[in-house]
């Protein structure tokens, strides 16, 4: 009898302990099976996180800060018009003055993403791979591989309505200076215009300073200025570009040759603190397409000939 109450007693026992390491295992199991979902639902929301990243930067509102120079105005806002549909993302900002001005800023620190200047020299005086002649100061503010000549201008002698002289070209406008008879408007020696018309008094050898002291020049600080001038009839006559006597409705009496003043090139390059490299980069590639220099060249503007 007591045999069969401990045999009872011993299965009962056996049973118990059976159905709790049963138990525990199904509560390991539970918990562990948990904790993968929550890793899983962990996984995926990064995930989701990263997509949503990405379509941020993918989408990201890029304000591009343009310094262009003068004669730029009305071309530059009427392609930024065209550029709005294709990029709707990015907004451009432009800072138009004279090439030497917007050197200067770029120099002091101003924000500036892509430069198009009037002049070699202004672009070249903050590319290291410039000659040291000209790059003075060693500035290295030109991305490395940007650069490029886009666009050929041409410099033209414009005459004033109220002018009493007869001038009708860059004789005319050489012999009048020497007789003292006539108010010559050209740019500062800063500005590529005006370096371009220093170069023209010198073919003809003309003294600048002496005819400045004799009161012969008025000097604009960019060639929009010197166009104002002429128009508005302060002076007798002016050397501006033919697109900025385009865009003011005057008539160019006639043409420089390169013989002159050489070739009037508008190098433009991204500028190397720029934080929207590929962006100011995106909008260069975008000024060279041919509906671009259909708007470049109904104003007078060219394509740089190649070689």
């Amino acid at each position: 009898m007591k045999k069969k109450v401990l045999a009872v007693l011993l299965a009962g026992t056996m049973a118990l302990a059976m159905g709790a390491c049963g138990q525990g295992s199904g509560t390991e199991t539970s918990e562990t099976a948990g904790g993968e979902d929550a890793a899983a639902e962990e996984t995926d929301a990064e995930e989701t996180a990263s997509d949503s990243q990405e379509t941020t930067e993918e989408g990201e509102e890029v304000e591009l800060t343009v310094f262009a120079a003068a004669s730029l105005t009305e071309t530059l806002t009427e392609i930024s018009e065209l550029y709005k549909e294709e990029q709707p993302n990015v907004s451009l900002v432009f800072n138009f003055d004279s090439s030497g001005t917007l050197k200067t800023q770029i120099q002091e620190g101003a924000v500036c993403d892509l430069f198009i200047s009037a002049g070699q020299t202004q672009m070249d005086q903050m590319d290291s791979t410039a000659d040291p002649s000209v790059n003075t100061e060693g500035l290295d503010l030109v991305l490395e591989d940007s650069r490029i000549d886009i666009l050929e201008n041409k410099v033209v002698l414009c005459v004033s309505e109220n002018s009493s002289v007869p001038l009708e070209t860059f004789d005319d406008m050489a012999a009048a200076l020497k007789e003292g008879t006539i108010l010559l408007g050209m740019g500062n020696s800063d500005v590529p215009v005006g370096q371009y018309t220093q170069k023209i008094l010198e073919y003809y050898g003309l003294n600048e300073e002496e005819l400045a002291a004799n009161g012969r020049i008025s000097y604009g600080s960019n060639v929009k200025e010197v166009t104002t001038q002429v128009s508005e009839g302060t002076v007798d006559c002016g050397v501006i570009y033919c697109t900025d006597a385009y865009s003011a409705g005057l008539t160019a009496s006639d043409y420089a040759t390169p013989e002159m003043c050489g070739q009037v090139i508008y190098p433009a390059a991204v500028m190397k603190n720029s934080q929207y490299q590929e962006a100011a980069q995106a909008f260069l590639d975008f000024l060279q397409t041919d509906p671009c220099m259909e708007i470049f060249e109904e104003v007078g503007f060219s394509r740089v000939a190649e070689g």
